[in-house]
């Protein structure tokens, strides 16, 4: 029986996790930990369903509502981060970095410390972190599964054995809902527009991501640490059907591709069965006569700069990449809340990376104020504009 910590699990991503674990095999997995920032209700019934040991609410008014939910169960009740911090300690096989943003550093991090596995869907643990995490899940000897569909499909086609054959990977992107538009038209773009993402079905951060394909970008740094490879070895290519996730081309002309429908319940059920394969049907089979024309074609550097934004930062160095991570959050919260433009995202985000510099952080915490402080300056600036 693989034990099972499952932070953010009241997200689209947690969701998904529950819907695996429940239409598993009994006994297939134990959950040890469900977190979640402030649905406790739904955190209440999830406990409830998968019979969990701990349950967390970020939210520390929300703990007595939580309790009350849950006062007939054997469920413990915990809040705040010292509830979590209880929850990286419960021996876990695998903890589910679910959190989205900065905000899964803490829980990805002290779970590596603590020798779980991570099925690693929280891209920020390595944008804003990546050399740290990685040391630490050689120093722990914990494996970091990429949950990510693109990232989960390079896991599964590229042969380690052979890394010194591979000529590039393909990071495959939908294009998002405004792969067709004009730069006149994107001014015009609204909250609800950004979030109606054509293929996949999240949250409004990670959609708003998509739409400016930011989330993109994110994915070539998160690669950069999950495959070690320069990035001048990683692509991206727009392929609005979804169907192809992610490629490995080999220096031998070979290309591997993993092949799924659109539906986040394959790279998880992937990441909790790891090592093995599940023998359960759980997401629908793709049928491939019906996949219909497969088309790919080089993204639009014009109207979508923040991939190139992505690429420069990276190669700026570590502390870069996590202003860039913290000022985008913030101008996205700031969009979501109609204080912005959609076009004013990118724009707040490299004004905020002209502002940064490269300089040495050794360890969680200093990522952790650093990021703090691009979040305030971020902010000062979106009140100036």
């Amino acid at each position: 029986m693989k034990k099972i910590s499952l932070f953010g699990s009241t997200g689209s991503i947690g969701i998904n996790t529950i819907d695996v674990i429940l239409k598993s095999p009994p006994g297939k997995f134990e959950v040890l930990a469900l977190s979640a920032n402030n649905n406790y209700e739904l955190l209440a019934q999830q406990a409830i369903a998968t019979n969990a040991k701990m349950a967390i609410i970020q939210e520390n008014t929300h703990y007595q509502k939580l309790k009350t939910l849950l006062q007939h169960t054997k469920t413990i009740v915990a809040a705040g981060e010292k509830g979590m911090s209880e929850a990286c300690n419960l021996n876990a096989n695998l903890a589910v970095a679910g959190i989205v943003g900065s905000a899964g550093l803490k829980t990805t991090y002290a779970s590596i410390i603590n020798g779980a596995n991570i099925a690693l869907v929280n891209k920020e643990s390595l944008v804003c972190a990546g050399k740290i995490m990685t040391d630490a899940a050689h120093k722990s000897k914990v494996n970091l599964i990429p949950t990510d569909s693109e990232h989960n499909a390079i896991f599964q086609v590229l042969e380690q054995k052979n890394s010194d054959s591979i000529e590039k990977i393909i990071l495959t992107a939908s294009g998002g809902p405004f792969r067709t538009f004009t730069k006149d038209q994107l001014k015009d773009v609204t909250v609800k527009q950004a979030i109606n993402h054509p293929k996949w079905k999240m949250g409004p951060k990670i959609s708003t991501d998509c739409a400016t394909m930011m989330n993109k970008g994110l994915e070539i740094i998160e690669a950069y640490h999950l495959f070690n490879l320069p990035q001048n070895k990683i692509d991206v290519v727009i392929h609005p059907q979804s169907i192809v996730h992610g490629i490995v081309s080999y220096k031998d002309g070979s290309s591997l591709a993993q092949l799924g429908n659109a539906d986040m319940r394959i790279p998880i059920t992937c990441a909790l069965y790891w090592p093995e394969r599940s023998n359960n049907v759980i997401a629908e089979p793709l049928d491939i006569t019906k996949m219909g024309i497969l088309e790919f074609m080089n993204p639009n550097y014009e109207l979508f700069p923040a991939l190139n934004i992505c690429r420069k930062a990276l190669d700026e160095g570590s502390t870069p990449t996590i202003m860039l991570n913290a000022s985008n959050e913030i101008a996205v919260e700031s969009f979501l809340s109609q204080q912005i433009r959609f076009v004013d995202i990118l724009m707040i985000v490299e004004k905020m990376l002209d502002k940064s510099h490269d300089f040495e952080i050794n360890d969680i915490t200093q990522v952790i104020e650093y990021d703090r402080e691009c979040r305030i300056k971020t902010k000062e600036l979106i009140k100036n504009l």
